[in-house]
């Protein structure tokens, strides 16, 4: 198992690690990382494994079994050897536009309160699929978008929380992904706040990287609203 540096501290840039294992495929894995691997509509990070003189170009990180994140290296290259120690450095600023749209995500299913059946996030945009019977219109597209924005610039507070399967499954509510549902198996899920007190706007359950607050997010705008099916709407955000 990897333990998620990522999860406690996704404000981290670098750190040490050990190599437990390679795969077969050419991955390397570690036996803590900053790199998140791809899940839940958030991509994998990017970055490099220093080793010696030795840098490793890693293009992605995926899941592996047994609670395994493995960092795929972007071109064919020696792999270290077991037991090495190595610096690993994240892609930064890809990583923290990840979070600044994934956090902006969550805002967007507040001011648009449907049910959510799809998303994918990118550094500087992202979109969420939502089971809409109705087409929003100019006007109304113009206030979801300043709706979005004075969620961002109130810079609330972004936390987590974590609570037992059981308690997940008496508050079926919480979920909002149709598509996509908390992984379990652990026992725990982990949930993302925005907002506290009588100031909370969100709680859901999450496992990617958020920024600490929404101030962080900046300037949003709705690019576009598309129809996708029946009741399929694709609201689509990017950076201002």
């Amino acid at each position: 198992m990897t333990e998620p540096l990522f999860m406690t501290d996704p404000y981290r840039k670098s750190a040490t690690a050990r190599v437990i294992a390679l795969t077969e495929e050419g991955g390397i894995v570690l036996d803590r990382t900053i790199f998140y691997p791809r899940s839940g509509g958030q991509p994998g990070d990017s970055g490099t494994l220093d080793l010696g003189d030795q840098r490793i170009a890693i293009a992605t990180a995926v899941k592996g079994e047994g609670g395994a994140i493995v960092l795929v290296p972007a071109e064919a290259v020696t792999l270290p050897p077991l037991e090495a120690e190595v610096e690993q450095r994240l892609d930064w600023e890809r990583r923290y536009g990840h979070m600044r749209i994934h956090t902006a995500l969550h805002l967007l299913s507040v001011v648009l309160p449907f049910p959510v059946t799809g998303g994918a996030i990118a550094h500087d945009k992202g979109r969420l699929d939502f089971d809409m019977p109705e087409m929003p219109d100019a006007d109304e597209r113009a206030i979801l978008e300043g709706r979005l924005n004075a969620l961002v610039t109130r810079d609330l507070v972004v936390s987590e929380e974590w609570i037992t399967e059981a308690e997940l499954d008496a508050q079926p509510g919480l979920v909002k992904t149709m598509s996509v549902q908390p992984p379990r198996g652990t026992g725990r899920i982990r949930l993302v706040r925005i907002g506290d007190g009588a100031g909370q706007v969100d709680l859901q359950p999450c496992g990617g990287t958020h920024v600490a607050r929404t101030s962080e997010i900046g300037k949003l705008t709705i690019a576009k609203i598309e129809k996708k099916g029946r009741q399929n709407r694709r609201v689509a955000i990017e950076f201002a």
